[in-house]
């Protein structure tokens, strides 16, 4: 039989027994201990707004007294300029419509004139009849969100600005970028004009000839230094060459021009193809070399001069230009080797060689530059085309007019794509098998 007077044994743990101990310690808090030391800030006030309660919390954020704020300042004189004309043009009249309204946005002053961001939500009671009696109010302090929102703010106009720099960095290199490409397109139309000027227009008709030439421009933003020209001597002959100076751009231009010119102008006083390139190189050694530019160019000068039959003569000198290619009517294809020719300008004096050839009707005569031998082919552009490859296509073309043959040849430039890196000039004379019916063409590339 147990007795009444003896204390019950514990049946709990150790654990258990702290845990019940440390809820009856939070019980002993009483209610206006609780209201006083709350995380947030507590008021009531009448209808009127003004202040009937404040907790120590709220107190202690703004730095006020009890006793200046209760009964003597309403809700509205604690918030800022901005946060009254909240108050009274949104706040209030909702909170009167609906009887409670949370989380609302709001700025308090504090007695040092600081400002305290906080959230306010607040709700009417009434009374029994349904009067509105008064408002309570909770405040929270949002110091930390308004600055965590201010930080998102600053963040995103950041942001906006970095977009907006960036479009605008855009804008700006699209329009350089059109008035680059303006700008490529006026140098290629007037490096184009330039281009045209140093070749000949058209290729004149020549008595029992046909002539056919053609350019292939590597870059229409640079001027090349390939040239030919096909011009009468006398009425029985004719004089041509065809040459590429080095280098590239104005300079090279340059050099083209004064290599025309001193052709055309020597051809016309010494006929002869080795006086015509000696007249050259005296020129270009006296202007450049011994002024210490040296420039220097390659050429290939020849007479052409009709012969009973149908048949024309041909006498060619060369200045370390590559050989001719004759294509004969019986389908075969032969350089006409020049032997000897120094590069024109290298030297005071270089000593040229002439030779010769008779072009038979069905014969053509083909001048080019090293544009073509030197075009890089292969699956890695690593071969060059050179000068076998270009005899055994002649030989596929054989017998062929100029004409004809000067269209294979760009077909063929074109096959080249990007391994054709060089401006490449064609010049074809040829004896037809019958009389020509229409003028010599002259194809720019």
């Amino acid at each position: 039989m147990s007795r009444v007077d003896e204390e019950p044994e514990p049946t709990g743990t150790g654990d258990e027994a702290g845990t019940t101990a440390a809820f009856t310690a939070l019980l002993e808090d009483s209610a206006e201990e609780l209201y006083e030391s709350a995380p947030c800030g507590y008021l009531s006030t009448l209808m009127d707004g003004t202040i009937a309660k404040v907790n120590a919390t709220l107190l202690s954020w703004l730095g006020l007294e009890c006793a200046a704020v209760v009964g003597r300042v309403r809700f509205t004189d604690l918030l800022s300029i901005g946060g009254k004309l909240y108050h009274e043009t949104h706040f209030a009249p909702l909170l009167q419509m609906q009887g409670e309204l949370r989380g609302i946005a709001l700025e308090m002053k504090t007695a040092g004139g600081g400002r305290l961001p906080v959230l306010v939500s607040s709700v009417v009671k009434y009374t029994s009849g349904g009067e509105p009696l008064l408002i309570r109010t909770t405040v929270f302090d949002a110091s930390d969100r308004r600055a965590y929102e201010q930080e998102l703010l600053r963040r995103r106009q950041e942001a906006e600005q970095a977009r907006a720099e960036a479009e605008q960095a855009r804008m700006e290199a699209e329009q350089a970028r059109q008035q680059a490409e303006a700008d490529r397109g006026r140098l290629a139309d007037a490096l184009a004009v330039l281009q045209k000027s140093l070749l000949p227009d058209a290729l004149p008709a020549l008595p029992g000839l046909e002539a056919a030439g053609y350019y292939h421009t590597a870059s229409p933003y640079q001027l090349g230094g390939d040239f030919y020209d096909l011009f009468p001597l006398d009425e029985d002959r004719w004089a041509f060459f065809l040459g590429d100076v080095c280098g590239k751009g104005p300079q090279a231009a340059s050099l083209t021009s004064l290599s025309r010119y001193t052709l055309r102008s020597a051809a016309h006083h010494a006929p002869e193809p080795i006086a015509a390139l000696t007249t050259l190189n005296t020129v270009l050694h006296e202007r450049f070399t011994n002024g210490g530019d040296p420039r220097y160019c390659t050429v290939i000068f020849g007479q052409l001069e009709p012969q009973p039959g149908g048949h024309v003569t041909v006498r060619l000198a060369s200045g370390g230009h590559p050989s001719a290619l004759v294509l004969r009517a019986d389908g075969t294809a032969e350089f006409l080797p020049t032997p000897g020719g120094l590069l024109v300008g290298i030297l005071p004096t270089a000593p040229f060689a002439t030779a010769e050839t008779t072009l038979a009707p069905g014969d053509t005569l083909l001048l080019y530059t090293d544009g073509l031998t030197e075009a890089r082919t292969g699956p890695a552009r690593d071969s060059l085309f050179g000068e076998d490859a270009l005899r055994t296509f002649a030989a596929c073309q054989a017998p062929a007019t100029a004409q004809e043959l000067i269209t294979a040849l760009s077909g063929l430039l074109e096959s080249f794509g990007d391994g054709l890196d060089d401006d490449t000039a064609l010049l074809a004379l040829g004896v037809p098998t019958h009389p020509p019916t229409r003028p010599a063409t002259n194809r720019p590339g």
